[in-house]
């Protein structure tokens, strides 16, 4: 969070240098991974520091993606960004349809069954490819729930902070 109280998101890093113009190699969290060069500005923290970024852009390179950073030029002054994190401030993530959610908004919300057993907190996400599942913890268990709406998963709360789920609390 920064002192407004937002709430920053983690869309990948810089994992490296390319040329000799001061691009560096970026690996993105985005889906498709191209579209962090969509967001501005760029947030990026790196060894204690943490300093905006305007009017970054890029490309994908064969595998990967490259950047050119501004103010960077050279490959010596990209050399020590190798390894920043790159964030985005939440409020930079276009809205989202009934229904749909972004991932780090599930994060950290209660997790409840139908009958209100509490089952812990969302720790994470993942996806299989079928569907994406939610990792809740409740400090000695970790559970997998498919996050399939309707099946599963039965009510998305953001106000409340709360999921409920038709799941087996022995499961």
């Amino acid at each position: 969070m920064d002192a407004a109280g937002e709430r920053h998101i983690l869309l990948g890093r810089i994992v490296g240098l390319f040329g000799v113009d001061g691009w560096v190699k970026v690996e993105s969290y985005t889906e498709p991974r191209a579209r962090i060069f969509k967001y501005r500005p760029w947030l990026v923290r790196h060894a204690g520091t943490e300093f905006r970024m305007d009017g970054v852009s890029g490309r994908a390179q064969g595998k990967g993606l490259v950047a050119a950073l501004p103010d960077v030029v050279d490959r010596d002054s990209a050399a020590p960004l190798i390894g920043a994190e790159i964030w985005i401030p939440r409020s930079a993530l276009p809205k989202v349809r009934r229904g749909e959610y972004y991932w780090t908004d599930l994060e950290g919300l209660d997790v409840v069954t139908i009958d209100g057993a509490t089952l812990g907190k969302v720790s994470h996400l993942f996806s299989t490819g079928a569907n994406d599942v939610l990792v809740v913890r409740d400090g000695e268990r970790e559970r997998l729930i498919p996050f399939v709406l309707k099946q599963f998963v039965m009510e998305v709360n953001l106000d409340s902070r709360r999921i409920v789920v038709d799941w087996d609390p022995d499961f």
